[in-house]
C-alpha cells in the first residue's frame, strides 16, 4: 500500500560550518572516515584567543575544542549591517545569518526574493560575547543598550527575517542542548498548520572565546579531552562550534517543483521529563521513551523498518546507558530486531554542539539515509559494560557500513536530542524518493552559467568553487538543471559573470578564467538596426538557438510579405548553404535584415531589455520606424519590399569606406576629381553616402568610378570595399527614391511611441512628432548622417549601452567610437552557432540590465549547487575585546584593520567619545562613523543605506547635541537621511556666528 505523503515534510537545502570542515561535503567524507575533528590547542594559542594564564596552567584544564575556524568574519555588506553593528552581533548570531542564506541557495531559493511565505526557527548557545561585552565595564547605558539588542536571543530569529525578507514566523527556540531539534519540530507543525510554505531552521554555537575547559570531577566534560560515546572509556563531553542550517518544504509541492530533496522528514515529536528523574539536570528514561513512540507513531511507521539512530550520545558513563536502555526498550517493543539498527553519535567527531547539536545530527542522518553509508562511531573501542545490550536492536558501527534498501523498503532512521531540563525530542526520516530524468537534463547545445556576488574577490572564489563542482562531478552533472538554478535560485548582487559551453569541463575551464563586471540597474539602452551589408546566410539561427521569443516574431514578420518572397527568406534565414551571392541581392537582403532586427529587438524587450531610443543606419531606420509604432508591421513589410526591389533595379554601383573625417574624404574626391577625366555632367563622381564616425566615412559612386579611386589612393589612406551592388545614398539612388514617394503614400504613419534617429539630419526624431510620408523616401537618398546621431546619444543617455539587434558588429565599432558602451548580439560565425548570442544576452545580464535570467536557460530543476562562499572582515567589538589579557592587544588591532582601513581615521565607540567636534560638519561626520562605522563617506552617503536605523538616529541626534549645545530634531534627521542633509540641517541649527 502506498504512503498517504500528506503529512510529510521533504528536506530542500542545508547548509553547515563544522569543525575542520568549511561545508557539509567535505565534513561528510571525514565523518566515514571516522576522523576526530576536533583541536587540541597550545598554551599561546589560548592565551592570544584571551583565556586567563591561571585558567591555562590549572592542571584540570584541558585544552580541546571542536574549533570553528574564522568564526569571527562576517560578509556584513551582503546583508546591508553597518560595520558597527556587525562588530556588536553575537557572532552566532551573524554565522546563522550565513547559514540560512547558504541553505536557501541550496534549495534552490534565491536568499533576496523568496516569494514563499517563509518562517524562520533559530536556536543559539548562551552567548560569552555578550557576557564579554558587558562584563568589561567600558559600555555606558546606550552602549549596552545596543549590546543586548545585538546579542539577546529575542532576536536571532527576527533578524534573519528581517535581512532576508522572509514573511513566515520567526521564532527564537531554547530548550538548551535539544533546541534545534525542538525548532525543526515546531517549523514541521507550522508547515503541516499552513503558517507557512517553507521553513529555514538554523542554529549555531561558538563559544568566545573558543576555548577548552576545566575538567570537575562527577561533570559532563571530558578529563581525557577525547569524547567517547557508548564505550567502555566514556569520560564526557567535549564543547564544540558550529553552524548548521535546513531549509523545510511539504513534500508534495517539493515533489510537484522537482526539488532534489536531501530526505524526508515523517514524524517528530517533543516532550519533558517532568519532575520523576533524580534531579533537574538528570535524564529520564521514561521521558526518552515516550517521545520516541510518540515520534514513530507520527511517523505512522513499524519500528522493524529502522536501520539508523543519531543518538544524543553525550559520551558520559551514565547517561549513554540511560539512553541505549530506553531506546532499546521501545524500539525493541515496536518490532525492532536485535541488532537491527546502528547506532551514530557524531559527537565523537566534532564534540558537542550545545543548542545545535539536535540539527547537526539530523543532517547527519539526512546524509546517511540518501547515500546508504553509515560512518563508524568515531574513536570507538570497547563497549560501555553499562549497556544492556542482550536482545537490544542497537550496534555501534566499528567501520562504514553500506546500506541497501530493497524494493518497496526505503531507508529510514532517526534522531534525538535531549535537554538539561528534560525537553526531548524526536525525528524519523527517510531517504529521499528517486527522482526520474528529466528530458531537460539532456546535454544539446551551450548552456550558460550566471553568477553574482557581493564583491569581485566573492565572485571569483564563487566561481572557482563552482568549476571545481563541475570538475568533480562530470558524469552527475546535468547543465540545463544547473544553469535553470544559477538563474531562478541565485540572488542578483553587484559583481556579476557569465560563462557559455557544452560540456561540464568546458564550462569548469571559463568559470577559472571568467571576468567580473559590476552592475549597473539603471543603464539605458539603445537598439542599433543595421542596414544593408552585414547579411549572410542562416543568420537567423543564432537569434533561434538563444534567444527565446525570435522564431515566433520573425514567423509574424514573414506572414507580412509575399509568398513567393517568404519561401526565399525562409532558406536565406535558416540555411547556411544558402548561396551568399543571391542573398547580397538588395531585393532579398533587406527583408530578410528587417525581419531579423524586427524580431531581435521584439524578442529583447520581451526578454526584459526596453530601449530608451533606436538608432537604424539606412534600412534600419525603416525597421526603427517599425519599432517605434511609426509604421505597422504590414505597412513596413510592404515599404521594405518595394524599397529592396526599387534599389535592386537602379545602376549598379559601388561603395568604399576610408578611415578619414568628412572633410579630408571631401578633399580626397575633389582632388581625385580634377586629376581623373572623365566625361563630363558629372554621373562619373564620387558621393558622400555616410558618415559614421569622426574617423570613417562612405564614398560611392559607378563601380568604375570607385575602382579608379581606389586604385588612385594606393596605399596612403586605409579603404575597404564594402559588400554591396549599388551606390546607396547617391544620386544613382533616384529612380528608387521616386518609387519610394509613391510607395510611402499608401501606409498609415503614427506617432513615435520612442524617438529614434533621422539618417539625414543625425538627430532624433521626438515622441509624439508627425512623421512625413516622404521622409522614408529621402533618407534612401540623402548621406546617412550616424557619427552626429551617435553623438546625440551620447548627449542624452550619458553611460547608454547600445545593442546591436541584428548580423554583425560594425555599428557595435560606431558605436564605442562615439563613447558609448556597445554589445552586438551576432558578431559573426567565428564561434559555435548560438553561443555568441548567449553570450552577448548574459553580457547584459551581467551589466545589471533587466534581462530575465530564466529566460536565457529555459525549463529546468532546482539542484544542489555551491553557493556564495563567504569571507567577510574579521569583526569583533572594542567592549568584548577590553576584558582580555594585554597580550591580545596586537591581534585585536590587526582584527580592527580587517574591518576598516589603517589609514582612517576610525572615532572609539560610545563608550570612550571623541572631543567635542568644532564644526557642524566635523560633528556630524564623526558621529556617522561612530555609529555605523563607516568610512569614507561622501556627500550622497545614506544614513540608512549604511545600516542606520530609527534608534542609531535618536543617538546621533544626542551625540551632535553634546558636541554643539544644540537639540536636534529626530524626525529631521529621519526625513533628511544624506550627510550633505544633516549637515546642513545642523548648521542651520546653530547661531549665525557659528556656522563655519
Amino acid at each position: 500500500m502506498e504512503r498517504d505523503r500528506s503529512l510529510d515534510i521533504a528536506v530542500t537545502g542545508m547548509a553547515g560550518r563544522f569543525p575542520g570542515s568549511a561545508d557539509i561535503p567535505s565534513w561528510w567524507q571525514a565523518l566515514l572516515r571516522g576522523e576526530i575533528l576536533t583541536t587540541r590547542l597550545d598554551r599561546r594559542r589560548l592565551l592570544d584567543a584571551g583565556e586567563p594564564a591561571h585558567l591555562v596552567d590549572d592542571p584540570d584544564y584541558v585544552p580541546v575544542r571542536g574549533l570553528l575556524d574564522d568564526a569571527d568574519r562576517f560578509d556584513h555588506e551582503l546583508f546591508g549591517i553597518s560595520p558597527r553593528e556587525a562588530e556588536l552581533m553575537d557572532p552566532q548570531h551573524r554565522l546563522m545569518l550565513e547559514a540560512a542564506w547558504t541553505a536557501l541557495e541550496d534549495a534552490g531559493c534565491d536568499p533576496t526574493a523568496e516569494s514563499r511565505v517563509t518562517g524562520v526557527y533559530a536556536s543559539a548557545s548562551s552567548s560569552a560575547y555578550l557576557r564579554a561585552m558587558l562584563t568589561s565595564h567600558t559600555l555606558d547605558a546606550a552602549g549596552i543598550e545596543e549590546a543586548l539588542r545585538a546579542n539577546e536571543p529575542d532576536y536571532m530569529a527576527t533578524r534573519i527575517a528581517y535581512r532576508l525578507g522572509l514573511t513566515g514566523p520567526a521564532l527564537s527556540v531554547l530548550t538548551a542542548c535539544s533546541s534545534s531539534l525542538v525548532a525543526v519540530h515546531l517549523a514541521v507543525q507550522a508547515l503541516l498548520n499552513g503558517e507557512c510554505e517553507q521553513a529555514v531552521v538554523v542554529a549555531a554555537a561558538v563559544d568566545f572565546p573558543q576555548s577548552g575547559h576545566v575538567h570537575l570531577p562527577g561533570g559532563i566534560l571530558s578529563a581525557s579531552g577525547a569524547c567517547r560515546p557508548f564505550d567502555a572509556d566514556a569520560d564526557g563531553a567535549l564543547a564544540g562550534s558550529g553552524v548548521v542550517a535546513v531549509v523545510l518544504r511539504p513534500y508534495a509541492d517539493a515533489v510537484a517543483e522537482g526539488c532534489d530533496a536531501y530526505g524526508v522528514i515523517l514524524g517528530t515529536a517533543v516532550n519533558n521529563d517532568g519532575s520523576a528523574k533524580a534531579g533537574y539536570q538528570a535524564p529520564s528514561a521514561t521521558g526518552q521513551e515516550a517521545v520516541i513512540r510518540a515520534a514513530l507513531t507520527a511517523a505512522d511507521i513499524d519500528a522493524d523498518s529502522l536501520g539508523y539512530l543519531e543518538a544524543h550520545a553525550t559520551g558520559t558513563r551514565v547517561g549513554d546507558p540511560i539512553e541505549w536502555s530506553a531506546a532499546s526498550a521501545v524500539l525493541r517493543e515496536l518490532g525492532a530486531r536485535p541488532g537491527q539498527i546502528a547506532v551514530g553519535a557524531v559527537k565523537a567527531n566534532i564534540g558537542h554542539l550545545d543548542a545545535a547539536s539536535g540539527l547537526v545530527s539530523l543532517i547527519k542522518t539526512l546524509l546517511v539515509v540518501r547515500d546508504g553509508q553509515v560512518p563508524p562511531v568515531a574513536g570507538f573501542r570497547s563497549l560501555n559494560p553499562l549497556l544492556e545490550t542482550e536482545g537490544s536492536p542497537l550496534y555501534v558501527p566499528t567501520e562504514r557500513v553500506d546500506w541497501g534498501s530493497g524494493p518497496g523498503q526505503p531507508r529510514r532512521a532517526a534522531v534525538s536530542s535531549f535537554g538539561i531540563g528534560g525537553t526531548n525530542a524526536h525525528v524519523v526520516v527517510e531517504q529521499p524518493p528517486v527522482r526520474p530524468r528529466a528530458g531537460g537534463e539532456i546535454q544539446t547545445g551551450d548552456r550558460v552559467l550566471l553568477l553574482s556576488a557581493a564583491s569581485p574577490e566573492a565572485l571569483g572564489r564563487t566561481a572557482r568553487r563552482l568549476a571545481d563542482h563541475l570538475t568533480d562531478n562530470l558524469a552527475a552533472v546535468a547543465l540545463t538543471d544547473m544553469a535553470h538554478t544559477l538563474a531562478t535560485g541565485r540572488p542578483r548582487l553587484a559583481y556579476r559573470t557569465a560563462v557559455a559551453g557544452r560540456t561540464p569541463r568546458e564550462l569548469a575551464d571559463r568559470l577559472r578564467s571568467a571576468s567580473a563586471r559590476t552592475a549597473a540597474p539603471a543603464t539605458p539602452v539603445v537598439f542599433l538596426l543595421p542596414g544593408q551589408g552585414g547579411q549572410y546566410p542562416g543568420m537567423a539561427l543564432p537569434f533561434q538557438d538563444a534567444l527565446p521569443g525570435f522564431t515566433r516574431v520573425l514567423e509574424e514578420c514573414l506572414a507580412h510579405f509575399e509568398p513567393a518572397l517568404v519561401a526565399r527568406l525562409r532558406s536565406a534565414l535558416f540555411t547556411a548553404e544558402f548561396p551568399a551571392g543571391e542573398l547580397a541581392r538588395t531585393e532579398l537582403a533587406q527583408p530578410a535584415l528587417f525581419c531579423v532586427e524586427y524580431a531581435a529587438a521584439t524578442a529583447l524587450t520581451a526578454l526584459g531589455v526596453a530601449p530608451v531610443a533606436l538608432a537604424g543606419h539606412s534600412l534600419g531606420e525603416i525597421t526603427a520606424a517599425a519599432l517605434s509604432g511609426v509604421l505597422g508591421l504590414a505597412d513596413a513589410a510592404a515599404l521594405v519590399t518595394v524599397r529592396g526591389r526599387a534599389m535592386q533595379a537602379c545602376p549598379p554601383g559601388a561603395m568604399l569606406a576610408l578611415a578619414v573625417g568628412e572633410e579630408r574624404a571631401l578633399e580626397l574626391a575633389e582632388r581625385f576629381a580634377a586629376s581623373t577625366s572623365f566625361p563630363a555632367g558629372g554621373g562619373h563622381r564620387l558621393e558622400l553616402a555616410a558618415v559614421n564616425t569622426a574617423e570613417s566615412v562612405v564614398l560611392a559612386g559607378p563601380v568604375e568610378t570607385v575602382d579608379a579611386f581606389q586604385a588612385w589612393l594606393g596605399g596612403g589612406e586605409t579603404v575597404r570595399r564594402l559588400r554591396t551592388g549599388h551606390a546607396f545614398h547617391t544620386g544613382m539612388l533616384d529612380p528608387a527614391v521616386a518609387r519610394l514617394r509613391e510607395a510611402a503614400r499608401y501606409v498609415t504613419l503614427g506617432r513615435p511611441e520612442l524617438p529614434y534617429l533621422s539618417n539625414a539630419t543625425g538627430a532624433f526624431v521626438p515622441t509624439g512628432s508627425v512623421v512625413e510620408p516622404g521622409s522614408f523616401a529621402e533618407q534612401a537618398r540623402g548621406a546617412v548622417r550616424f557619427a552626429a546621431g551617435l553623438a546625440a546619444i551620447a548627449r542624452a543617455f550619458p553611460g547608454a549601452v547600445a545593442v546591436e539587434t541584428g548580423p554583425g558588429k560594425a555599428l557595435s565599432g560606431m558605436a564605442e567610437a562615439a563613447g558609448l558602451a556597445a554589445v552586438p548580439l551576432s558578431a559573426g560565425r567565428s564561434r559555435r552557432r548560438g553561443e555568441e548570442t548567449l553570450l552577448a544576452l548574459a553580457e547584459l545580464w551581467a551589466r545589471g540590465l533587466p534581462v530575465d535570467p530564466a529566460g536565457l536557460t529555459g525549463p529546468g530543476r532546482p539542484v544542489h549547487l555551491p553557493g556564495h562562499v563567504f569571507a567577510g572582515p574579521r569583526l569583533l567589538a572594542p567592549a568584548a575585546m577590553a576584558r582580555t589579557a594585554s597580550a591580545r592587544t596586537a591581534s585585536v588591532r590587526s582584527v580592527r584593520t580587517d574591518a576598516v582601513p589603517a589609514s582612517a581615521a576610525v572615532a572609539p565607540g560610545p563608550d570612550l567619545a571623541p572631543a567635542p567636534a568644532r564644526t557642524a560638519a566635523e560633528s556630524v561626520a564623526a558621529r556617522w562613523t561612530e555609529l555605523l562605522g563607516s568610512t569614507g563617506l561622501s556627500d550622497d552617503s545614506d544614513f540608512f543605506d549604511l545600516g542606520g536605523d530609527s534608534l542609531l538616529v535618536v543617538r546621533l541626534a544626542r551625540r551632535i547635541g553634546e558636541d554643539l549645545g544644540v537639540r536636534v530634531p529626530v524626525r529631521a534627521l529621519m526625513t533628511a537621511s544624506t550627510l550633505a542633509r544633516h549637515t546642513a540641517l545642523v548648521e542651520s541649527l546653530l547661531p549665525a556666528g557659528d556656522r563655519r
